[in-house]
């Protein structure tokens, strides 16, 4: 039992770092090439974490394996065109000028309620909107909207806006972000200072954000 304990918490150590050297997309935006070897990663770690008898280098060696073909892989899509299109495709237009293209959703195995359900995780609920969909290689469908049913964006309006910035978490879970309070150039006392106008000492907060407006958003933990 300790055995096959200790040889899954090995794969599982194992499988995470070839899983965050990989890269950080989601589940959704990875390509065909990806999500194949991340399925097969599963599949060879989950043999030598249960059957005893395997050695666990039967294991570990296939899985680093599938990480070097991905590190293969990954720098001929970077370095070829062409070769990029042949493993992971090239983007097909679904609805190209306001007309949906039925040839291109039999090539894709897309049905119309399909396509409809993908407009509306875009937040688009008409068809009629959309100038043009795209399906991309990873799967996800970008939608540009008819130019009369685009959000009116402040430049529109000729408003001029301050500059985006980006927040700061200082507090998570009751603990200073110190990381982010050497980029923002404070100390601790600074923050001890500020999170005291909501009645709050630090262990007491579950959230204190320092947002790019300059605002604050803190709330308290429930159990201190």
């Amino acid at each position: 039992m300790i055995l096959i304990f200790s040889r899954t918490i090995i794969i599982y150590v194992l499988v995470l770092c070839v899983m965050r050297a990989m890269g950080k997309r989601e589940i959704g935006q990875m390509q065909p090439f990806e999500l194949v070897i991340s399925i097969m990663i599963a599949d060879l770690a989950s043999t030598p974490m249960t059957e005893i008898g395997i050695p666990i280098l039967y294991g570990i060696i296939p899985i680093l394996g599938m990480l070097f073909m991905h590190i293969i892989i990954s720098v001929i899509n970077i370095k070829s065109i062409r070769m990029r299109e042949i493993i992971c495709g090239k983007p097909r237009i679904l609805i190209n000028k306001g007309q949906i293209d039925e040839k291109a959703l039999i090539k894709e195995n897309f049905t119309i309620n399909e396509l409809q359900e993908r407009l509306r995780v875009n937040n688009v609920n008409n068809i009629s909107d959309v100038e043009y969909a795209i399906l991309e290689t990873s799967g996800q469908i970008s939608v540009i909207l008819k130019s009369n049913k685009c959000p009116v964006t402040p430049e529109d309006l000729n408003i001029q806006m301050e500059k985006t910035k980006i927040s700061y978490d200082l507090i998570l879970d009751g603990k200073i972000m110190y990381d982010n309070l050497k980029k923002l150039k404070k100390d601790t006392h600074w923050v001890e200072k500020e999170l005291a106008k909501f009645n709050m000492l630090p262990p007491e907060a579950l959230i204190f954000v320092l947002n790019g407006d300059g605002s604050y958003y803190c709330q308290k933990k429930i159990r201190s």
